[in-house]
């Protein structure tokens, strides 16, 4: 047996016991950087905490759980952009043998309340009185919450109609009161925690990650303590990260994504710095001065379009050179990778290497600077890095390993290797996680990171799950003869964004088609794009008939619909249709199609199912416009 297969078969059966062991063997290292607000609009402080001091908070959070009568396996959902509390309100919840369910802080209260009733969940740890207001908004349809734990107590009296606690019945309490709390019972209880740990079996529920299905409700994903057991492993003896690391984290901690970063940065032992603000992250790689960091490609994009518009503003002169940098790094890029699959070493001709060292000094070396100077690398995912991007990060020394997961497996199912990544692949699987590519050419996953199913939902589960353990991704993708998944289609409907939020066109279409009258056929675009778009069709008779009311009598169906009365017309029913969508399946713009869309043209099947890929490339140009700006979800 090779080491590697020795560290995953031999692991613990939960994170938690991984989280004992980093605390025993590093007691006094660094652990976590967070920041602390400036109150007067400076820049912000970053306090640290070491494995230890954040052992103390962890067990205090899981015994007041306990005394707040939670038991194993009973969810505690947590409700919070990404911070160092959520991190250690989540381990809290694991040393104590319960399972998390995780909710996006921007969720709205009515999916709040469906997560939170259908994951059973018993305690709500929300960020602020924001989330806390979702809770008490719903509170008669949640009998099973009997608590709710406030991060951020400010506000609370608010958010509870002036009740402070909720009347007295101690619904409401502070983040600070329930380690106080649990310090009270570790005083009594001194080894309840401890205990807990090892009573975890690998079998049992550790989350509830909820994933939007095509029935408009999310699904929730049961992943068992094994799961993150097995993934901080397969992380530690893929050998990418190492303990004299840091990392940057900022991905929101309820995807899966940013959650089994947590599992790997455990059984590494690495800092990782924690601040969920996107509008921060170029101000804190300078700060933080990262040495890897993962990102949803949406980062790069922006990034990337930064960088070509300030180069822009600029003058001419500046923008010429930025342009040749550009297709320098580019070419560089691919040489470099195409001379290392064949040959094994990174080289490129003379020519090409010394307008490469001429292009750095100019304006790579900056671009560097601008994350931070130490970066060694990036791992990419939860959606497609558009190539072109990922070519010029490479050959500017920012190299971006892609990599594939799902909620259904944990987040890390493959990631390029350090510097044989090959651009535009998601690289090998991690050790210990089986692949094979079906007869119609979907990925099947087969590892100890396969989720037990959906919550409640055993058809959905049979559905893509087999008796033997295959999973079926419902995606589509090829395997070079070394190991390289390449991902080539998506066999599935469901969309994803650059931000790697899932999203339902039909749901969202069919909404469109309830609410407005004047509608045919609508297109939900925004799959790999940072936004959502619409092609919209508009039924002639109905339109017409408006338009006779509206001072475009007699115009003929062409004219009508690329009227400015009609696109503010249809503009208020996409303001709508807005108000009842999650922010990410928001449609930002749309256009008015000149024509409807119908059998005759191919752009509907005999049985009028639409034709996404034809429609796509028929207005390819219409959908091109719509993203030309530089507008953001």
């Amino acid at each position: 047996m090779t080491d590697t297969q020795t560290l995953i078969e031999n692991r613990p059966p939960s994170v938690a016991n991984l989280f004992l062991e980093r605390v025993e063997a590093t007691p006094d290292a660094e652990a976590y950087r967070y920041p602390v607000l400036s109150a007067g609009g400076g820049p912000d402080s970053w306090r640290s905490l070491n494995w230890q001091e954040a052992a103390t908070r962890v067990f205090a959070i899981a015994a007041g759980l306990m005394d707040l009568g939670v038991r194993p396996e009973e969810r505690v959902a947590i409700a919070s952009a990404t911070r160092v509390e959520w991190i250690l309100a989540d381990l809290g919840v694991l040393c104590a043998g319960a399972a998390t369910t995780t909710v996006y802080p921007s969720t709205n209260a009515d999916e709040t309340a469906f997560i939170l009733a259908d994951s059973g969940s018993r305690v709500l740890i929300a960020e602020n009185a924001a989330q806390l207001a979702k809770a008490v908004e719903r509170r008669a349809e949640l009998p099973e919450l009997s608590h709710v734990v406030v991060i951020d107590a400010d506000g609370i009296d608010t958010a509870t109609g002036g009740e402070g606690d909720d009347g007295g019945e101690g619904w409401v309490l502070s983040l600070a009161d329930l380690e106080k709390r649990g310090a009270l019972y570790l005083e009594k209880h001194p080894g309840a925690v401890r205990d807990a740990i090892g009573a975890i079996t690998k079998d049992q529920l550790a989350t509830l990650i909820y994933t939007s299905g095509t029935t408009g409700r999310p699904k929730g994903v049961r992943l068992p303590h094994d799961c993150w057991a097995y993934m901080a492993r397969a992380i530690q003896a893929n050998g990418l990260l190492e303990a004299a690391d840091v990392q940057y984290l900022w991905l929101p901690l309820a995807h899966v994504f940013g959650k089994v970063l947590t599992a790997g940065h455990i059984t590494i032992g690495h800092v990782t710095a924690v601040d969920g603000r996107v509008d921060k992250i170029i101000e804190n790689l300078p700060v933080v001065q990262p040495t890897y960091m993962a990102a949803v490609p949406r980062i790069f994009e922006k990034v990337y379009n930064g960088v070509a518009a300030k180069a822009r503003a600029g003058g001419g002169a500046k923008y010429k050179i930025f342009k040749w940098a550009s297709e320098v790094a580019r070419e560089y890029a691919k040489v470099t990778q195409e001379n290392r699959r064949r040959t094994g070493t990174a080289s490129a001709p003379f020519a090409l290497s010394a307008q490469h060292a001429v292009a750095d000094r100019l304006v790579y070396g900056k671009l560097r600077e601008a994350f931070g100077g130490k970066l060694r690398a990036c791992v990419s995912g939860s959606a497609a890095l558009a190539p072109e991007i990922g070519y010029f990060f490479s050959g500017a020394g920012i190299h971006i390993l892609e990599g594939y997961g799902l909620t259904e497996s944990s987040a890390a199912s493959f990631v390029n290797p350090g510097e044989a990544y090959r651009t535009g692949t998601v690289g090998k699987p991690l050790p210990g996680t089986e692949v094979r590519i079906a007869e119609d050419g979907e990925i099947l996953l087969r590892s100890p990171g396969i989720m037990q199913g959906y919550h409640g939902l055993p058809e959905k589960t049979a559905e893509v799950l087999e008796p033997d353990g295959w999973f079926h991704t419902g995606d589509i993708g090829e395997l070079s003869a070394d190991g390289f998944l390449t991902i080539t289609d998506r066999k599935k409907d469901i969309i994803k964004n650059s931000n790697g939020k899932y999203i339902a066109p039909a749901a969202v279409e069919g909404q469109f088609k309830a609410t407005c009258p004047f509608i045919s056929n609508v297109l939900v675009i925004g799959a790999d794009r940072n936004f959502c778009t619409a092609l919209i069709a508009l039924d002639e008779p109905t339109i017409l008939g408006w338009a006779a009311d509206n001072g475009l009598e007699g115009k003929p169906y062409a004219e009508v619909v690329a009227s400015a009365q009609v696109r503010e017309l249809i503009g208020g029913y996409v303001e709508r249709v807005n108000e009842d969508l999650q922010r990410w399946q928001q449609i930002k713009t749309f256009r008015v199609l000149p024509r409807d869309l119908d059998v005759e043209h191919g752009d509907l099947t005999p049985s009028l199912k639409l034709k996404r890929p034809v429609v796509e490339r028929e207005f390819k140009d219409l959908i091109d416009d719509m993203y030309s700006g530089t507008r953001e979800s």
